[in-house]
């Protein structure tokens, strides 16, 4: 029998929600249970029951008494919530394994972000105390570089076998003496779901005989928002009419980018959605007046956000820095056409299924969209779509997860000789465990 146990903040629950890795962990862990029996152990809703099952997969909810004084969200009091991750879930979770390992069953870690890294190291050492490693397949992936500079890599590369979302993080992390194995990231059977069309008629009649343009990402330099409203404001001088659709975050960088809008002359107005649903956003945008940007201050839901980006001339999904671009790859899903950078978005080829960008300068969108055909338009979106059919969970975990887990598992775990328990450097307690997080020295 084998099991897979995904460890990570993010989850399903709207508490659990702050970007691109809920996304990643929910299709993930929905597509697994399809086959194996799957537990989701995250930083979930504080008032949602601590354990659900539903189907093959079991929803763990953890850290839930430190939610209850933390109601921002999953990384509100993430510091406190970090330490009792490490100290209080691995000795559950191998109370959980022993049984299984005993009888002869193996299992599948998947832990997420360095959030997960001394929770990794404690269930490490528990196993090979009990002598059951063997039996069990760690994996720790790196969505992003948020908290490296905190990480024992040496003691992470003995605990798990280090995996991340693309080549170029790959590289990134090669700087660092590691060199992971690049799992790409997925998406679920939603970003696949049909558009309405009607829906997606009344967005691009809004925008009729308008350049309509969608962006969304975190308030981040990163994300080139500055550089998205210097390419506005290049396409409204040159006469083009332009009309973006934005979605930030709660990030401080929003107000140079609205400031930056405004010293280029561009009209700003808010829109918010009170209802999910594609209908309901089409709604919302009608009346926009002489409007250069809308900027939309709520949640989209997935159909929403599958109407933008079909209606869209192009999906503005560029940045500097991209570990991976799952943005871009959802608009592909939906049929839009997008437009990316180019650091992590290996499934991106110029010219072929989407527009990609590499320089900080806005007439290269500008150049590369005024010289591309009607026809050449269509055929990117549907060479997008198809593209991001070969990313939908099932075949990355097809193709790909399973044959690394398979190849890890024939690899015997390295023996530790003469290891003694040692508190880490940073020992983490809880209300619920008040043993420390214990690693492995060596």
């Amino acid at each position: 029998m084998l099991e897979f146990h995904v460890l990570s903040f993010e989850g399903p629950d709207l508490y659990a929600r702050a970007g691109g890795i809920a996304s990643r962990i929910n299709g993930l862990a929905a597509s697994l249970a399809e086959t194996f029996t799957t537990h989701l152990w995250f930083v979930g809703d504080p008032d949602a029951l601590g354990q659900e099952q539903q189907g093959k997969l079991v929803l763990h909810r953890w850290c839930q008494w430190l939610s209850h004084h933390h109601r921002k969200g999953v990384y509100d009091g993430e510091k406190s919530k970090v330490d009792d991750y490490a100290a209080s879930l691995p000795p559950r979770l191998f109370a959980h394994l022993k049984p299984l390992l005993r009888r002869g069953g193996k299992a599948v870690i998947l832990a997420e972000e360095w959030h997960t890294v001394h929770a990794v190291l404690h269930l490490d050492w528990l196993l090979r105390k009990h002598r059951l490693r063997d039996n069990v397949t760690i994996l720790w992936n790196a969505n992003n570089t948020f908290g490296f500079s905190g990480i024992d890599w040496q003691r992470l590369r003995r605990a798990a076998t280090i995996t991340t979302v693309s080549r170029y993080m790959k590289h990134l992390m090669r700087q660092l003496g590691v060199d992971p194995l690049v799992i790409p990231n997925g998406l679920d059977d939603q970003a696949f779901a049909p558009t309405s069309r009607f829906a997606t008629t009344q967005i691009r009649a809004l925008a009729a005989e308008r350049l309509l343009l969608v962006k969304m990402a975190r308030w981040d330099p990163d994300k080139q928002w500055l550089l998205t409203m210097d390419t506005i404001g290049e396409l409204k001088r040159r006469g083009r009419n332009p009309l973006l659709i934005a979605r930030g975050g709660m990030e401080a960088h929003g107000t140079d980018v609205l400031a930056r809008a405004r010293a280029l002359g561009l009209r700003v107005t808010d829109r918010a959605v009170t209802t999910p649903g594609a209908l309901p956003l089409a709604s919302a945008l009608n009346n926009n007046g002489n409007a250069d940007v809308i900027l939309l201050t709520s949640h989209i839901d997935p159909a929403g956000r599958r109407a933008l980006f079909r209606a869209a001339s192009a999906v503005l999904a560029n940045s500097r820095h991209e570990p991976f671009g799952l943005v871009g790859l959802e608009a592909m899903a939906a049929g839009g056409l997008a437009c990316t950078g180019c650091s992590g978005e290996d499934y991106a080829v110029p010219g072929q299924n989407a527009l990609v960008l590499e320089r900080d300068d806005p007439m290269e969108f500008v150049h590369l969209f005024e010289r591309l055909p009607i026809a050449n338009q269509v055929a990117l979106r549907k060479a997008g779509r198809k593209t991001a059919l070969q990313y939908a969970w099932p075949r990355v975990i097809g193709r790909v997860l399973l044959a690394r887990v398979d190849a890890c598992a024939r690899l015997a775990a390295t023996p530790v000789k003469n290891a003694k328990l040692v508190h880490p450097q940073h020992a983490t307690f809880s209300r619920e465990s008040k043993q420390p997080s214990l690693g492995i020295e060596l």
